[in-house]
């Protein structure tokens, strides 16, 4: 009986990895450019860490976390997101101690038990940034506008920033007040979630997607109504700088972002038209974060962006990524003898930086030009019987249809003029020599 993949994961197969590859290419690349240092943490912290970052009262811990005991009966969970882990690494390795700001990335597998659905997985992939140790509302705008820069780097169009601030403990405590007194009379219209969020976290309410819950919220009181000063304040300069740069925005007064720890600035990244999950990235700021998780008070701000969800939206915007796997060389042999030396001189080769490939099932050199043919190889190496008694092969370009015997002496220097574009020379010196 075959064993198939878990629900809600997948199989990521050669000619989809590739354009995985370029997508995490330009990740890396705009990280450079931004400032940027790569933090890698474990796939698995323990179960408090996320309780007490993420937030006990949000769905995230209380529906889609997988927990379990290790051997040693300590509980331990999968991660869920990035930011509470960069945030216990900062702690844990005194990185506060370093000039400040602090700018991470991070990149990899995240696990949520949740519906799988289109571009939203079991196991599903981030990329995410965290700047640690400013106030600076202008890293605020720095980090969505990073967001917005790689999205178009990629070719996404059509995008639309939404943009709110939650406040400080101190005026989200007017608002939870205010939002409470309009909430209780309307409790029974409310989903069962909403009615326990509704005690512990009202704020929540407002992020429900319910058409029920929708409804009976309508003109709800809102975070931007209760601003104290400071985050007022705050707010402002962050839209400042967005309109100085003409970067387009929505102030959306319901988005309050689906984790505890947000605090003043939440966006969100939109794509109209890749259904109702159409988010594909938000972020925000969390001053409190890092004193919760045990830390110094350290300010921060962030993204975290889904992998999945920007590959769905290239494709169904019709954007094609470049794969960039082209094959350099095909080898095709005739005889023993010539296997023998064709395996060395593509071993040589690849030394070179060339990628090179050969036949290994014993077919003929018709069959083997045709698997050089699907293979998209640019030039084909022949090496027969007359030719390695000349100490030479013939080298085909596929393209032009041409084709040159040149000496064994000579392939690898011959190659690398042809392939200089394509290759990583380590040394123009090191040309190949065969004996």
């Amino acid at each position: 009986m075959l064993v198939n993949r878990p629900r809600g994961t997948n199989d990521i197969l050669p000619g989809q990895a590739e354009k995985w590859q370029y997508l995490e290419e330009q990740i890396r690349q705009i990280c450079f450019e931004y400032g940027f240092s790569e933090i890698r943490t474990p796939i698995f912290e323990q179960t408090e860490l996320f309780q007490r970052g993420v937030g006990e009262t949000t769905d995230v811990v209380e529906k889609e976390m997988y927990t379990f005991l290790d051997k040693g009966e300590t509980s331990l969970t999968l991660r869920p997101e990035g930011t509470a882990s960069t945030v216990r690494a900062f702690v844990e390795n005194g990185l506060y101690g370093q000039p400040l700001p602090l700018k991470l990335y991070y990149l990899g597998p995240m696990f949520r038990y949740d519906r799988p659905q289109a571009g939203r997985f079991r196991q599903f992939h981030q990329f995410g940034v965290e700047v640690l140790g400013s106030r600076d509302p202008l890293l605020d705008a720095e980090v969505m506008i990073m967001a917005m820069d790689l999205y178009q780097r990629l070719g996404l169009s059509n995008l639309e920033l939404h943009l709110n601030s939650v406040g400080c403990p101190v005026c989200r405590q007017q608002h939870r007040s205010a939002l409470r007194q309009f909430l209780v009379p309307r409790e029974n219209a409310l989903c069962d979630n909403c009615r326990r969020r509704l005690e512990r976290n009202p704020m929540r309410v407002l992020d429900c997607k319910g058409e029920k819950c929708q409804e009976a919220s309508a003109g709800a009181p809102v975070t931007l109504h209760h601003l104290c000063p400071d985050c007022a304040g705050h707010f402002r300069v962050v839209r400042e700088a967005l309109d100085e740069l003409a970067i387009p925005y929505v102030v959306n007064e319901r988005l309050v972002r689906g984790l505890d720890y947000y605090t003043q600035t939440a966006f969100e990244i939109i794509v109209p038209g890749i259904g109702a999950q159409n988010s594909i990235g938000g972020g925000g700021r969390y001053d409190g974060l890092v004193e919760e998780i045990g830390g110094p008070p350290t300010p921060g701000v962030g993204f975290a962006l889904g992998l999945e969800r920007i590959l769905l939206a290239l494709e169904l915007q019709g954007v094609e990524l470049p794969t960039g796997s082209q094959l350099n060389i095909f080898v095709c042999t005739l005889g023993a003898e010539a296997r023998k030396t064709a395996f060395e001189l593509m071993t040589r080769l690849r030394r070179l930086g060339l990628a090179v490939n050969m036949d290994y099932l014993g077919r003929s050199l018709k069959a083997q030009m045709k698997q050089a043919g699907k293979s998209g190889a640019q030039f084909v190496v022949i090496v027969g019987g007359e030719e390695l008694e000349r100490q030479a092969v013939t080298v085909r370009d596929m393209t032009a249809g041409q084709q040159t015997e040149v000496a064994l002496v000579d392939i690898g220097e011959f190659m690398a003029e042809r392939l200089e574009g394509n290759v990583r020379l380590f040394s123009r010196r090191r040309a190949l020599k065969i004996k």
